[in-house]
Protein backbone atom coordinates (compact mmCIF):
# COMPACT_ATOMS: atom_id res chain seq x y z
CA UNK A 1 0.00 0.00 0.00
CA UNK A 2 0.85 3.29 -0.11
CA UNK A 3 4.57 3.93 1.73
CA UNK A 4 4.28 7.13 3.16
CA UNK A 5 3.37 5.88 6.78
CA UNK A 6 6.40 3.38 6.75
CA UNK A 7 8.70 4.52 4.17
CA UNK A 8 9.60 7.72 4.97
CA UNK A 9 8.28 8.11 8.18
CA UNK A 10 5.38 10.80 9.34
CA UNK A 11 6.98 14.73 9.45
CA UNK A 12 7.09 14.26 13.74
CA UNK A 13 9.60 13.57 15.80
CA UNK A 14 10.43 9.90 17.00
CA UNK A 15 9.15 8.75 20.29
CA UNK A 16 11.91 6.62 20.83
CA UNK A 17 15.38 7.81 19.07
CA UNK A 18 17.22 4.94 16.90
CA UNK A 19 19.97 2.69 18.55
CA UNK A 20 22.89 1.74 16.91
CA UNK A 21 22.50 -2.12 15.70
CA UNK A 22 24.75 -5.03 17.68
CA UNK A 23 24.25 -7.84 15.08
CA UNK A 24 23.30 -8.30 11.11
CA UNK A 25 24.17 -9.18 7.68
CA UNK A 26 22.69 -10.78 4.72
CA UNK A 27 21.09 -13.49 5.15
CA UNK A 28 20.18 -16.27 1.82
CA UNK A 29 17.19 -17.39 1.79
CA UNK A 30 16.81 -19.48 -1.21
CA UNK A 31 16.12 -18.31 -4.92
CA UNK A 32 19.67 -16.42 -5.28
CA UNK A 33 18.19 -13.70 -2.53
CA UNK A 34 19.83 -11.88 0.61
CA UNK A 35 17.82 -10.48 3.19
CA UNK A 36 19.34 -6.94 4.69
CA UNK A 37 18.71 -7.61 8.33
CA UNK A 38 20.31 -6.02 11.78
CA UNK A 39 19.19 -6.24 15.43
CA UNK A 40 19.71 -3.51 17.78
CA UNK A 41 18.13 -2.55 21.27
CA UNK A 42 18.11 -4.73 23.80
CA UNK A 43 19.70 -8.16 23.21
CA UNK A 44 18.19 -9.84 26.09
CA UNK A 45 15.26 -7.89 25.08
CA UNK A 46 11.89 -9.40 24.12
CA UNK A 47 11.69 -9.29 20.37
CA UNK A 48 10.09 -7.79 18.09
CA UNK A 49 10.12 -7.69 14.06
CA UNK A 50 9.00 -4.78 11.74
CA UNK A 51 7.70 -5.41 8.73
CA UNK A 52 7.78 -2.01 6.45
CA UNK A 53 5.22 -1.01 4.16
CA UNK A 54 5.37 -0.27 0.33
CA UNK A 55 5.41 -3.08 -1.01
CA UNK A 56 9.11 -2.53 -1.29
CA UNK A 57 9.96 0.77 0.53
CA UNK A 58 12.46 -0.86 2.74
CA UNK A 59 13.17 -0.22 6.65
CA UNK A 60 14.18 2.90 7.59
CA UNK A 61 15.55 4.55 11.03
CA UNK A 62 12.64 6.06 11.63
CA UNK A 63 10.82 2.32 12.47
CA UNK A 64 12.82 2.54 15.88
CA UNK A 65 10.64 5.57 17.36
CA UNK A 66 7.84 3.08 17.58
CA UNK A 67 10.03 0.13 20.16
CA UNK A 68 11.39 0.91 23.17
CA UNK A 69 15.22 0.00 23.07
CA UNK A 70 15.56 -0.79 26.11
CA UNK A 71 12.85 -3.44 26.57
CA UNK A 72 12.64 -5.03 23.07
CA UNK A 73 15.46 -6.50 20.59
CA UNK A 74 14.35 -4.78 17.29
CA UNK A 75 15.06 -6.61 14.58
CA UNK A 76 14.35 -5.00 10.93
CA UNK A 77 14.63 -6.19 7.57
CA UNK A 78 14.31 -4.99 4.04
CA UNK A 79 11.91 -7.42 2.25
CA UNK A 80 12.82 -9.13 -1.16
CA UNK A 81 13.88 -6.29 -3.59
CA UNK A 82 13.53 -3.87 -1.55
CA UNK A 83 16.55 -1.73 0.89
CA UNK A 84 19.96 -3.38 1.00
CA UNK A 85 18.68 -6.99 -0.09
CA UNK A 86 19.95 -8.37 -3.21
CA UNK A 87 18.86 -8.87 -6.00
CA UNK A 88 17.34 -5.35 -5.93
CA UNK A 89 14.19 -4.07 -8.18
CA UNK A 90 15.78 -1.23 -8.78
CA UNK A 91 17.58 -3.40 -11.46
CA UNK A 92 15.24 -3.49 -14.20
CA UNK A 93 17.09 -7.03 -14.96
CA UNK A 94 15.84 -8.18 -11.36
CA UNK A 95 13.41 -11.02 -12.01
CA UNK A 96 10.51 -10.60 -9.24
CA UNK A 97 9.09 -14.08 -10.09
CA UNK A 98 10.68 -15.26 -6.78
CA UNK A 99 8.53 -12.32 -4.82
CA UNK A 100 5.62 -12.99 -3.20
CA UNK A 101 3.44 -12.95 -0.22
CA UNK A 102 4.14 -16.75 0.19
CA UNK A 103 8.59 -15.62 -0.54
CA UNK A 104 8.34 -13.16 2.60
CA UNK A 105 6.14 -15.57 5.03
CA UNK A 106 9.05 -17.94 4.37
CA UNK A 107 11.76 -15.46 4.60
CA UNK A 108 10.49 -14.28 8.28
CA UNK A 109 10.53 -18.15 9.65
CA UNK A 110 14.12 -18.08 8.09
CA UNK A 111 15.44 -14.69 10.07
CA UNK A 112 13.30 -15.88 13.05
CA UNK A 113 15.16 -19.44 12.94
CA UNK A 114 18.19 -18.05 12.05
CA UNK A 115 18.48 -15.60 14.83
CA UNK A 116 17.13 -18.11 17.64
CA UNK A 117 13.81 -16.27 18.47
CA UNK A 118 10.70 -18.63 19.30
CA UNK A 119 8.26 -16.00 19.09
CA UNK A 120 8.20 -12.04 18.56
CA UNK A 121 5.55 -9.45 18.54
CA UNK A 122 5.22 -8.23 14.74
CA UNK A 123 4.83 -4.52 13.99
CA UNK A 124 3.71 -3.61 10.86
CA UNK A 125 2.26 -0.20 8.68
CA UNK A 126 -0.21 -0.40 5.79
CA UNK A 127 1.78 -3.17 3.50
CA UNK A 128 3.56 -4.04 6.45
CA UNK A 129 0.06 -4.68 8.23
CA UNK A 130 -1.07 -7.01 5.23
CA UNK A 131 2.16 -9.00 5.87
CA UNK A 132 1.87 -9.08 9.22
CA UNK A 133 -1.49 -10.75 9.61
CA UNK A 134 -0.92 -12.77 6.42
CA UNK A 135 1.93 -14.33 8.85
CA UNK A 136 0.54 -14.15 12.10
CA UNK A 137 -2.47 -16.58 10.31
CA UNK A 138 0.11 -18.87 8.81
CA UNK A 139 2.22 -19.03 11.88
CA UNK A 140 0.17 -18.38 15.29
CA UNK A 141 2.43 -19.90 17.27
CA UNK A 142 5.45 -17.62 16.77
CA UNK A 143 3.81 -14.66 16.87
CA UNK A 144 3.49 -13.09 21.10
CA UNK A 145 1.92 -10.03 19.72
CA UNK A 146 0.60 -7.57 17.02
CA UNK A 147 0.89 -4.18 16.55
CA UNK A 148 -0.39 -2.87 13.13
CA UNK A 149 -1.38 0.39 11.76
CA UNK A 150 -2.97 1.90 8.44
CA UNK A 151 -4.20 -1.34 7.75
CA UNK A 152 -4.66 -3.27 4.56
CA UNK A 153 -5.17 -6.30 3.49
CA UNK A 154 -4.47 -6.24 -0.32
CA UNK A 155 -7.18 -7.60 -1.23
CA UNK A 156 -9.02 -7.11 -5.22
CA UNK A 157 -11.17 -4.84 -3.97
CA UNK A 158 -9.02 -2.91 -1.80
CA UNK A 159 -6.31 -2.82 -4.95
CA UNK A 160 -9.06 -1.32 -7.06
CA UNK A 161 -10.40 1.23 -4.54
CA UNK A 162 -6.94 2.56 -3.96
CA UNK A 163 -6.09 2.70 -8.32
CA UNK A 164 -9.56 3.64 -9.08
CA UNK A 165 -12.09 4.25 -6.64
CA UNK A 166 -10.88 6.80 -4.07
CA UNK A 167 -10.28 8.94 -7.54
CA UNK A 168 -13.81 10.32 -6.73
CA UNK A 169 -11.64 12.18 -3.65
CA UNK A 170 -8.59 12.99 -6.02
CA UNK A 171 -10.04 13.38 -9.43
CA UNK A 172 -7.60 15.90 -10.59
CA UNK A 173 -4.66 13.48 -9.90
CA UNK A 174 -6.69 10.33 -11.09
CA UNK A 175 -6.85 12.32 -14.53
CA UNK A 176 -2.96 12.79 -14.31
CA UNK A 177 -2.61 9.03 -13.15
CA UNK A 178 -4.76 7.47 -15.66
CA UNK A 179 -3.49 9.54 -18.47
CA UNK A 180 -0.27 7.71 -17.74
CA UNK A 181 -1.26 4.24 -19.27
CA UNK A 182 -2.62 3.57 -23.32
CA UNK A 183 -5.70 4.09 -23.40
CA UNK A 184 -7.06 1.17 -24.28
CA UNK A 185 -5.65 0.02 -20.72
CA UNK A 186 -7.54 2.61 -18.84
CA UNK A 187 -10.75 0.66 -18.17
CA UNK A 188 -8.99 -2.51 -16.66
CA UNK A 189 -6.30 -2.70 -14.22
CA UNK A 190 -4.18 0.06 -13.36
CA UNK A 191 -1.42 -1.32 -11.37
CA UNK A 192 -1.24 -4.23 -13.99
CA UNK A 193 -0.84 -1.58 -16.77
CA UNK A 194 1.59 0.23 -14.39
CA UNK A 195 3.58 -3.14 -14.25
CA UNK A 196 3.47 -3.79 -17.98
CA UNK A 197 5.37 -0.06 -18.58
CA UNK A 198 7.40 -0.58 -15.58
CA UNK A 199 8.67 -3.65 -17.35
CA UNK A 200 9.68 -1.84 -20.55
CA UNK A 201 12.93 -1.89 -21.94
CA UNK A 202 12.72 1.84 -22.79
CA UNK A 203 14.06 3.52 -19.96
CA UNK A 204 12.47 6.49 -20.64
CA UNK A 205 8.93 4.49 -20.68
CA UNK A 206 10.11 3.15 -17.36
CA UNK A 207 11.17 6.21 -15.58
CA UNK A 208 7.88 7.88 -16.53
CA UNK A 209 5.73 5.16 -15.20
CA UNK A 210 7.58 5.10 -11.89
CA UNK A 211 6.96 9.17 -11.87
CA UNK A 212 3.13 9.19 -12.66
CA UNK A 213 2.66 5.72 -10.46
CA UNK A 214 4.81 8.37 -7.00
CA UNK A 215 2.97 10.97 -8.17
CA UNK A 216 -0.25 9.16 -7.45
CA UNK A 217 0.61 7.52 -3.94
CA UNK A 218 1.59 10.71 -2.97
CA UNK A 219 -1.58 12.22 -3.76
CA UNK A 220 -3.88 9.98 -2.08
CA UNK A 221 -2.54 9.68 0.96
CA UNK A 222 -2.40 13.26 2.02
CA UNK A 223 -4.90 15.51 3.08
CA UNK A 224 -3.52 18.64 2.43
CA UNK A 225 -4.46 20.83 -0.09
CA UNK A 226 -0.86 21.35 -1.36
CA UNK A 227 0.53 18.31 -0.22
CA UNK A 228 4.67 18.20 -0.06
CA UNK A 229 6.09 15.57 -2.47
CA UNK A 230 7.58 12.69 -0.34
CA UNK A 231 11.43 13.23 -0.69
CA UNK A 232 12.27 9.65 -1.20
CA UNK A 233 10.94 9.51 -4.26
CA UNK A 234 13.10 12.18 -5.73
CA UNK A 235 15.34 9.79 -6.12
CA UNK A 236 14.57 7.98 -9.27
CA UNK A 237 16.47 4.78 -8.55
CA UNK A 238 14.40 4.24 -5.41
CA UNK A 239 11.26 5.66 -6.71
CA UNK A 240 11.75 2.59 -10.07
CA UNK A 241 12.12 0.06 -7.55
CA UNK A 242 9.14 0.73 -5.53
CA UNK A 243 6.75 1.46 -7.99
CA UNK A 244 8.23 -1.88 -9.98
CA UNK A 245 7.64 -4.12 -6.77
CA UNK A 246 4.27 -2.01 -5.95
CA UNK A 247 2.21 -2.88 -8.93
CA UNK A 248 4.16 -6.48 -8.89
CA UNK A 249 1.86 -7.11 -6.05
CA UNK A 250 -0.82 -5.05 -6.22
CA UNK A 251 -1.69 -6.28 -10.24
CA UNK A 252 -1.66 -9.98 -8.42
CA UNK A 253 -3.62 -9.27 -5.16
CA UNK A 254 -0.99 -9.94 -3.31
CA UNK A 255 -0.66 -12.82 -4.43
CA UNK A 256 -3.35 -15.16 -1.96
CA UNK A 257 -7.17 -14.82 -2.41
CA UNK A 258 -9.47 -12.25 -0.89
CA UNK A 259 -9.89 -14.85 2.21
CA UNK A 260 -6.45 -15.54 2.92
CA UNK A 261 -6.63 -13.38 6.33
CA UNK A 262 -10.34 -12.28 6.90
CA UNK A 263 -10.97 -15.95 6.62
CA UNK A 264 -8.59 -17.47 8.98
CA UNK A 265 -8.81 -15.10 11.77
CA UNK A 266 -10.14 -17.90 13.98
CA UNK A 267 -6.24 -19.12 13.94
CA UNK A 268 -5.33 -15.30 16.16
CA UNK A 269 -8.21 -15.84 19.19
CA UNK A 270 -4.65 -16.46 21.35
CA UNK A 271 -2.62 -13.90 19.75
CA UNK A 272 -3.48 -10.36 21.27
CA UNK A 273 -3.02 -7.08 18.78
CA UNK A 274 -3.59 -3.28 18.81
CA UNK A 275 -4.90 -2.04 15.09
CA UNK A 276 -4.42 1.51 14.82
CA UNK A 277 -6.33 3.58 11.88
CA UNK A 278 -6.76 6.86 10.99
CA UNK A 279 -10.23 7.61 10.58
CA UNK A 280 -9.82 10.08 7.07
CA UNK A 281 -7.57 7.14 5.91
CA UNK A 282 -8.96 7.61 2.09
CA UNK A 283 -6.17 4.79 0.65
CA UNK A 284 -7.19 2.70 3.17
CA UNK A 285 -10.35 2.93 4.39
CA UNK A 286 -11.03 2.03 7.92
CA UNK A 287 -13.58 -0.58 7.87
CA UNK A 288 -11.04 -3.12 6.35
CA UNK A 289 -9.83 -2.36 10.44
CA UNK A 290 -13.05 -2.49 11.58
CA UNK A 291 -13.91 -5.81 10.15
CA UNK A 292 -10.32 -7.54 11.62
CA UNK A 293 -11.59 -6.10 14.86
CA UNK A 294 -14.98 -7.76 14.44
CA UNK A 295 -13.53 -11.19 13.55
CA UNK A 296 -10.38 -10.89 15.98
CA UNK A 297 -11.85 -10.64 19.47
CA UNK A 298 -8.48 -10.69 21.05
CA UNK A 299 -7.18 -7.47 18.63
CA UNK A 300 -8.31 -3.99 19.79
CA UNK A 301 -9.00 -1.40 17.49
CA UNK A 302 -7.93 2.26 17.83
CA UNK A 303 -9.28 4.81 15.53
CA UNK A 304 -7.53 7.95 15.97
CA UNK A 305 -9.70 11.02 14.57
CA UNK A 306 -8.64 13.64 11.28
CA UNK A 307 -5.80 11.21 10.25
CA UNK A 308 -5.44 9.62 7.28
CA UNK A 309 -3.04 7.11 5.61
CA UNK A 310 0.03 9.65 6.32
CA UNK A 311 -0.34 9.30 10.13
CA UNK A 312 0.16 12.00 12.91
CA UNK A 313 1.51 12.43 16.45
CA UNK A 314 -1.43 11.29 18.08
CA UNK A 315 -1.52 8.34 15.89
CA UNK A 316 2.51 7.49 16.51
CA UNK A 317 1.66 7.73 20.19
CA UNK A 318 -1.23 5.05 19.54
CA UNK A 319 1.12 2.79 18.41
CA UNK A 320 3.62 3.34 21.24
CA UNK A 321 1.48 2.79 23.56
CA UNK A 322 0.56 -0.10 22.34
CA UNK A 323 4.08 -1.89 21.84
CA UNK A 324 5.09 -0.20 25.51
CA UNK A 325 1.62 -1.84 26.89
CA UNK A 326 3.14 -5.37 25.27
CA UNK A 327 6.71 -5.02 26.44
CA UNK A 328 6.28 -6.80 29.36
CA UNK A 329 3.80 -9.02 28.65
CA UNK A 330 6.11 -12.55 28.93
Amino acid sequence: MPARPVARGIHSPLVYPPSPPHDGGLLDVGDGQRLAWETCGNPRGKPAVVLHGGPGSGVTPWWHGFLDPARYRIVLLDQRGAGRSTPSAQDPRTDLGPNTTAHLVADLEVLRAHLGIERWLVLGGSWGATLGLTYAVQHPTRVSELVLFAVTTTRRVDVEWLTRGVSRFFPEAFARFVAGVAEGERGGDLSAAYARLLASPDPRVRERAALDWCAWEDAIVALEEDPVPSPTFADPAFRYGFARVVTHYFSHAAFQPDDAILGRLDRLRDVPGVLVHGRLDLAGPPDTAWHLARGWPAARLVVVGGVGHAGSDAMNAAVVAATDGFATRS
